[in-house]
């Protein structure tokens, strides 16, 4: 038997009514909040950036692809990974599917990881996926867009995340189970996999010049990732009571 309240189609369009003045409430402040994300000052790029990419080395002027406005995901792929982080790669499976919509609005989707390149290509084989994918392995990209940090920075607690200094359940002295469990999926240590952190960077050239624009962190990737979107109009929404019960989308069994 059902533990959920339940009632008549009447009793349910009742709190519905009610429920799609808070979705469109939701919504108009989610525009809102898009015309204050376009409103931010942009930030001259003046540092030269360069990355492996298939066609090469290459400059941050590159990844755009002859387009004006580039969209980065920070993918957590670092140096001593074996294999991407389950939550981006969970994230990473829908960019294939609308990458060409944003490519015709100008627009050019590119993940970027810490890992050489070799390793990247060979995850995306794997995975499947076609969409842009270059290595920051050899600069600071990852360090100055604050989504990669040294050990040192670990150590003395000085990793800055999401706009603040600690406060982050990766940040914690006793690192939680999950992020053990996807540490090891990632064939790697607790300590090692809290070095990369997942993230999205905005950028547009404009009369020859690249400007910084926008960049969110943690949660703020929320609305990015496609299943949760589903699983929160799904009737048991994310259920996650049980820790993360995600895979990469080749590591499920049978359905």
């Amino acid at each position: 038997m059902t533990t959920h309240t339940t009632g008549t189609r009447e009793d349910w369009l009742a709190a519905r009514i009610d429920l799609l003045a808070a979705e469109k409430e939701l919504t108009q402040r989610s525009d809102v909040l898009a015309r204050q994300r376009q409103a931010l000052p942009w930030v001259r790029i003046d540092k030269t950036y360069r990355f492996e990419t298939e066609a090469g080395s290459a400059t941050l002027a590159d990844l755009f692809r002859g387009r004006s406005q580039l969209l980065v995901y920070h993918f957590m792929f670092g140096p001593d990974y074996k294999a991407g982080c389950p939550s981006c790669s969970s994230i990473a499976d829908s960019f294939d599917g609308f990458a060409i919509h944003l490519a015709n609005h100008d627009v050019t989707l590119s993940a970027v990881s810490r890992a050489p390149f070799a390793k990247l290509q060979a995850y995306r084989q794997r995975m499947g996926w076609t969409f842009p994918w270059a290595s920051s392995s050899e600069g600071d990209f990852n360090f100055d867009f604050d989504v990669a940090f040294t050990d040192a920075q670990q150590r003395g607690g000085e990793v800055a995340y999401n706009y603040q200094r600690g406060g982050h359940a990766m940040d914690e002295a006793t690192v939680p189970e999950p992020v053990r469990q996807f540490a090891a999926t990632c064939g790697t240590d607790a300590a090692t996999y809290t070095l990369d952190r997942p993230g999205m960077s905005a950028f547009v050239r404009e009369d020859g010049m690249i400007y910084h624009t926008y960049s969110t962190y943690a949660r703020g990737l929320d609305a990015l990732w496609g299943m949760y979107q589903w699983l929160d109009r799904a009737p048991k929404g994310r259920n996650e009571s049980d820790g993360p019960w995600w895979r990469r989308h080749d590591e499920y069994g049978p359905r």
